[in-house]
């Protein structure tokens, strides 16, 4: 197996086009990564402060994730007007999931923050959207940023169905792998994916313990 990879990785077209489509799935996993977390947390810090409101966003959220991706990506085109190759189909798509994914961990971490801090924030004359910004929001980082590893790793996996529609990052290598019967270039999808999801994964670690100073010297992730 070694072999046929090395052989087919020895043509410069092949790495090239490997290349490409590892830059594509990176674009295409982390850009709704980016929006799913920028809408899930004010999203989340109204929904934590309503009960109602809590209620009806998390059952909404996992509504939303028990439709099959494949689905998604397919209806996607209707609802934006896009060709059905169009990459946007699979950012808007994974940035859904990602939102409903992200949902209950951006509750949860509010949660999380101890009451007296908030209060004493309060005190001090932090109005709402401040006190989120400058101490919940920094406060609920080591419990959100579980989640949002959690996301990373599904939109990394997710990105690969797209490639039964045409965009799917490393996804092409497997189709192109089971289309010519030929194993090297499944295998080469399937460790360059699983060495992205440890890389992103490694890197979100590393940044949340930039945000968070005063836990470094607690326990490890």
């Amino acid at each position: 197996m070694l072999g046929e990879i090395g052989f087919y990785l020895s043509s410069p077209t092949n790495r090239d086009k490997v290349l490409g489509l590892l830059g594509e799935h990176i674009y295409l996993a982390v850009l709704p990564l980016l929006i799913g977390l920028a809408v899930a947390l004010p999203l989340g810090a109204m929904a934590q402060r309503s009960r109602l409101l809590r209620s009806g966003a998390l059952q909404t959220a996992s509504v939303f994730y028990t439709v099959p991706s494949l689905a998604l990506f397919v209806v996607m085109p209707g609802i934006l007007g896009t060709s059905i190759t169009s990459p946007a189909n699979v950012v808007v798509s994974l940035a859904v999931y990602t939102t409903a994914l992200l949902g209950r961990p951006v509750v949860d971490a509010l949660d999380a923050v101890p009451g007296h801090v908030v209060a004493a924030a309060t005190a001090m004359g932090y109005q709402p959207t401040r006190r989120f910004v400058a101490v919940d929001l920094p406060l609920a980082v080591p419990v959100l940023a579980a989640g949002v590893r959690v996301a990373s790793v599904s939109n990394i996996s997710l990105v690969s169905v797209g490639a039964l529609i045409g965009i799917g990052g490393l996804g092409e290598l497997f189709t192109e792998g089971f289309e010519l019967r030929y194993p090297a270039p499944i295998v080469i999808g399937i460790l360059l994916t699983l060495v992205l999801a440890l890389a992103v994964d490694l890197l979100l670690v590393g940044l949340r313990r930039l945000a968070t100073p005063w836990a470094r010297a607690g326990v490890g992730s």
